[in-house]
């Protein structure tokens, strides 16, 4: 999404040169979003995004994989042969990441992935989803919906454990009543005969979905060059250290001037806005001072629930919660100083648009 993007916003912004758009999936770019919000689901099936290739003279190039980089070359290598470029924008975002073992894994990211899992979840199959994480608690939301029985395993005492905290965690453990939820697990390996727990016990499902996490998209670019951490290093104009090359979404990791440290986000709605600047500051140069610097914004839907965190927050802060809310509930966060650093809310999207605009117009809190 955020290369087809790039290449559109290049158009808008005035730039008259050749653009090609290399993707290693055999699809258009599409969002992702709706894979496990709807297409898993079975309400909808995957779309392209609307936008005119031929028209805008963009050479889309489905199915070629990126294998490395030729910095002094000016070159990308890949399976149907080298590419030159004067400008680069890397928007390979990220791959799940996979268990252990031999055993059949199912992943959410794409939409042949998607479509794969929609499949697979009929009624009466036992699901286990590993990962009481965002995706696993959309993949656990759609399986229940569709008749399967579900049983998750988390390696946290709480789903989202490791992101907000135990007592935060309680609250959504609490959605998971129409399955089986195994906290403080660890999974040795998913085999061929089920999934195999450091305890011992073995569950034989008919399905295994992992969602434990994704990694950057970057293992084609280590003998670049390019600072790596794994998702590649770039300012707050969203450069690398090569002034040609640029990296945006769940591939980079951006310098912001409001928390005073590399931000790597991972959310569609990072990726979505970061475009604008790329094709700004590769059209008209850097003056303009246009950076990529928003409050992050994420949000899931789960067991019938709009869940939404906006801002950045630290084990440090301090939490409160609203429970008198007409529905749902949230959560705020404060630091030391008393500024607002960002809330967790479910169905309560007029409170995080207000403490989006709070966060966005406050103090760059963490700026050194």
């Amino acid at each position: 999404m955020s290369g087809s993007r790039t290449s559109t916003e290049l158009r808008k912004q005035g730039y008259r040169g050749p653009i090609v758009l290399l993707g290693d999936e055999s699809s258009l770019p599409y969002d992702r979003p709706p894979l496990s919000k709807a297409v898993i689901r079975g309400k909808r099936e995957s779309k392209p995004l609307k936008a005119d290739y031929p028209g805008l003279d963009i050479d889309v190039c489905l199915g070629t994989v990126a294998e490395s980089l030729d910095l002094a070359g000016r070159r990308v290598l890949t399976t149907d042969g080298p590419i030159e470029f004067s400008h680069l924008v890397i928007a390979t975002g990220a791959t799940p990441i996979r268990l252990p073992g031999r055993g059949e894994q199912l992943v959410l990211r794409t939409d042949v992935e998607a479509a794969a899992l929609r499949d697979r979840l009929v009624p009466g199959a036992h699901i286990v989803i590993v990962g009481a994480s965002w995706i696993g608690a959309e993949v656990a939301s759609a399986a229940l919906e569709r008749g399967c029985q579900v049983t998750g395993i988390e390696y946290h005492p709480a789903p989202l454990a490791q992101a907000f905290g135990a007592h935060i965690g309680d609250r959504f453990a609490r959605w998971w009543e129409g399955a089986e939820l195994r906290t403080s697990q660890r999974v040795a390996a998913v085999e061929p005969d089920g999934v195999h727990l450091e305890d011992g016990d073995v569950i034989a499902p008919d399905l295994v979905v992992t969602g434990i996490g994704v990694r950057a998209a970057t293992a084609w670019l280590a003998d670049s060059g390019l600072q790596l951490g794994p998702a590649v290093a770039v300012d707050e104009y969203l450069r690398t250290s090569d002034p040609a090359v640029y990296a945006l979404g769940d591939a980079a990791a951006w310098w912001s001037r409001r928390y005073g440290r590399r931000m790597d986000v991972q959310h569609w709605d990072d990726a979505y806005t970061a475009p604008s600047v790329v094709a700004s500051a590769i059209a008209h140069g850097t003056s303009s001072g246009l950076v990529h610097d928003p409050v992050p914004y994420f949000w899931s839907d789960q067991f019938g629930h709009r869940v939404e965190y906006v801002g950045h927050h630290d084990s440090s802060d301090t939490v409160t919660f609203e429970d008198n809310l007409d529905k749902g509930w949230a959560a705020r966060w404060t630091d030391s100083t008393g500024h607002l650093t960002a809330a967790l809310a479910v169905d309560q999207s007029r409170l995080i648009a207000a403490t989006r605009a709070e966060i966005a117009t406050g103090p760059s809190l963490y700026a050194t």
